[in-house]
């Protein structure tokens, strides 16, 4: 069986502009806790978000479920998904692969994630994110996990180039916690955290938010537990055929914010670049000629 290309979540999203009043209610109450919140009773879903039985039951609907159980028991599915190592990811998508080179199917794959990343994320709110990152105020804080530290690596060497007090936290170390003893309000933390999420990121995430710092993550469509304290969160969709997932449109969106911060920051950036390859030529760490 392979993994659903679309979430609830996503069809949240796609549907707020036809939601009432109430239902846009429902969803926000919804998205708060996701996907947990709709794991209990109707009911008790009603009343945590302050709506009518019968509400829960038009909005179901309007997502595309014959009733509560089915979309409940696609929020099971969704669960099963976020947790799934990359035996269970190989087998979903062998059992029905499609003919065709590899090269294309991935390609296809990872197209479609772009194009369903990019339609889901708000250029105003991305913008935003990129002028926390450029603020010189504060620190920046790049935190990775088990995989995604060859992401925070990446957008660290970008950032150590662009602005000054950027540091390179891996969660996968044990010594993350001496990182946080000088983190101060105001300071901004990049986070990459995708699924199987990571308990130390968690924790992580949650000092640094005690300690008044802007988180802002970067995650996938089952979103990661981090999402509740980000400030900012944007998701990534990460499956393709292979037991390993895809961090491309992820990467897109790193790189994107790499060109928009290196705009914001262009006169600081241009001088502290200049400094760099003096000390490039200094050190001949790179050949000038071939």
């Amino acid at each position: 069986m392979s993994e659903p290309t679309s979430t609830i979540s996503d069809r949240i999203h796609e549907k707020l502009d036809d939601l009432t009043r109430a239902e846009r209610q429902l969803a926000d109450s919804i998205l708060e806790n996701y996907p947990a919140s709709g794991l209990g009773p109707l009911a008790a879903l009603a009343t945590e978000a302050e709506v009518s039985v019968p509400t829960v039951a038009r909005m179901v609907q309007k997502l595309g479920f014959k009733g509560y159980p089915e979309f409940q028991a696609e929020l099971r599915e969704e669960l099963k998904a976020a947790a799934r190592g990359p035996v269970a990811k190989h087998d979903a998508w062998a059992e029905g692969a499609p003919s065709g080179h590899m090269l294309n199917r991935f390609t296809d794959a990872v197209i479609d994630n772009i194009r369903n990343t990019l339609g889901q994320i708000d250029p105003a709110l991305f913008d935003e994110a990129c002028e926390m990152v450029a603020a010189p105020k504060g620190r920046l804080y790049i935190v990775g996990g088990r995989i995604t530290h060859t992401l925070a690596e990446y957008l660290f060497l970008h950032m150590q180039m662009i602005r000054p007090e950027v540091v390179h936290i891996q969660s996968t170390s044990n010594a993350w916690p001496h990182y946080l003893l000088d983190v101060k309000e105001g300071d901004v933390f990049v986070i990459f955290d995708m699924r199987r999420y990571e308990n130390n990121t968690l924790k992580l995430a949650e000092i640094a938010h005690q300690k008044g710092a802007k988180l802002i993550l970067f995650t996938d469509q089952w979103r990661s537990p981090v999402h509740r304290l980000a400030n900012i969160s944007f998701s990534s969709r990460i499956v393709v055929p292979s037991a390993w997932d895809s961090i491309s449109a992820t990467l897109l969106l790193t790189e994107a914010m790499v060109s928009t911060v290196q705009n914001l920051c262009w006169g600081d950036t241009k001088d502290r670049a200049e400094e760099l390859e003096e000390m490039f030529d200094n050190t001949r760490l790179f050949r000038k000629f071939t």
